[in-house]
């Protein structure tokens, strides 16, 4: 090697200097803040910033953010906000890097909120909760969502966007369906004279949600698989506002957006709770958290844009994608705050959520891992996540996720393949 080429050598230390100053232009600023009325206690929400992909490696971290609206008790909403975060990383393969972590999370958290249901439910107590879980690392959001608390977006030009979907059968025709075909009955509350009252709901147990986590004594057609969504904001950063149906029944998205719109996070959170009650009054618990996703180089949250420009850039942003949109013009328009959709799926079929797993899962032990408690399996017990699955995408019943019995009897439940309330032993 000729000497002068050691002059295009740079020192490691150098090197490694120069990724982090690149990570931290690169990073945004988190900032949030929260705000609640409590009327009958059953409302719980978590706020983590300090959470690492690699322990004790800071710029490895992300946040997470989450309400839970309980109902019939609080013990589901508390076990959930206590359990359910260990649950989704425990079914994240150790050791990937970033963007496969990004990509492994849409089915870690199908499986996290899958065990954190199946434990509670162990537990004998009957209240059940609603979940929306969110988990921010950079500029990429992802959010986990069963019942009807909602999280929403709002980006510098682009509009506000609903991040979730409301699993409540009076809105929710596909999940009527579900229910019904699962075994369900779905209908209103009838009173003395036949007369029926109040929003629809699902018998046995009368709940007006389709999915949650807990509620044992409710048939188990009402499923804890959530609906997930994986967004990537512009540099142009965005505001996330999380909150419970007791915001969401009096104020619309765009309104609680709008209401707080240039404020900083806590004061925002204030906001909304404040426009709510204005509304409605406080008829139910009501908690609401703001997130703010803010480039490096700005540390207010942004002034809103003028309204003049959105119709046209919505057209010109729907017929971008129709054609297929080029890196190019998803560059411009990422430049004016439009995101990036990286993942969407909100089936309740565990087949289609857990998809195909070509490693066949296979734990360190050299025994099998289950795909939803990861426990260990022996190969014999195991059985395929797409085994006498009519959904199944696969044509090979023994391509892993597998299941240990215990999740393949909850797994039969929820599909309606047996009778609620009778335990398989």
């Amino acid at each position: 090697m000729g000497s002068h080429q050691h002059h295009d050598l740079v020192p490691l230390a150098a090197l490694i200097s120069r990724e982090m100053k690149s990570e931290k232009m690169e990073k945004p600023t988190v900032r949030y803040g929260y705000a609640a009325q409590s009327r009958k206690g059953e409302d719980y929400f978590m706020m983590k910033t300090d959470c690492a992909r690699v322990p004790g490696q800071q710029s490895t971290s992300f946040s997470v953010f989450a309400v839970f609206d309980g109902h019939n008790g609080n013990a589901a909403a508390l076990y959930s906000r206590d359990n359910l975060l260990n649950h989704i990383l425990s079914a994240i393969p150790r050791g990937l890097g970033r963007e496969e972590w990004l990509q492994a999370l849409p089915r870690a958290l199908v499986a996290g909120f899958v065990k954190t249901d199946k434990e509670f439910q162990s537990k004998g107590q009957t209240s059940g909760t609603t979940a929306t879980f969110v988990i921010v690392d950079r500029w990429t959001v992802t959010v986990a969502s069963v019942g009807d608390s909602r999280c929403i977006l709002d980006t510098q030009g682009g509009g506000v966007s609903v991040l979730t979907v409301d699993h409540r059968l009076e809105e929710n025709q596909e999940e009527r369906e579900r229910v019904k075909a699962s075994g369900g009955e779905v209908g209103r509350l009838s009173i003395l004279g036949g007369a029926e009252i109040g929003p629809l709901r699902c018998w046995p147990g009368g709940l007006c949600l389709s999915r949650s986590i807990g509620d044992m004594d409710v048939g188990e057609f009402i499923v804890p698989i959530p609906y997930v969504k994986q967004v990537k904001l512009s540099n142009a950063g965005g505001r996330l506002i999380i909150a419970s149906d007791g915001i969401w029944d009096a104020v619309p998205s765009e309104m609680a957006a709008k209401s707080c719109r240039g404020l900083p996070a806590e004061l925002a959170a204030r906001q909304v709770v404040k426009e709510a009650l204005r509304t409605r009054g406080l008829r139910d618990d009501t908690t609401c958290i703001v997130v703010d996703i803010i480039p490096p180089d700005n540390a207010m949250p942004p002034a809103s844009p003028p309204r003049k420009k959105q119709s046209k850039l919505k057209a010109f942003f729907l017929r971008a994608k129709s054609l297929g949109s080029t890196s190019k013009m998803s560059k411009k328009l990422s430049a004016v705050g439009i995101v990036e959709e990286l993942f969407e799926e909100g089936s309740a079929m565990l087949a289609e959520r857990l998809g195909n797993d070509e490693t066949g899962g296979s734990s360190t032990s050299g025994l099998f891992i289950c795909g939803i408690c990861q426990v260990d399996i022996a190969a014999s017990e195991g059985i395929s996540v797409h085994a006498g699955s009519i959904f199944s995408t696969s044509s090979k019943p023994w391509q892993g996720p597998f299941l240990c019995a215990d999740c393949r009897n909850k797994k039969d439940a929820m599909e309606g393949k047996r009778p609620s309330g009778v335990k398989v032993t």
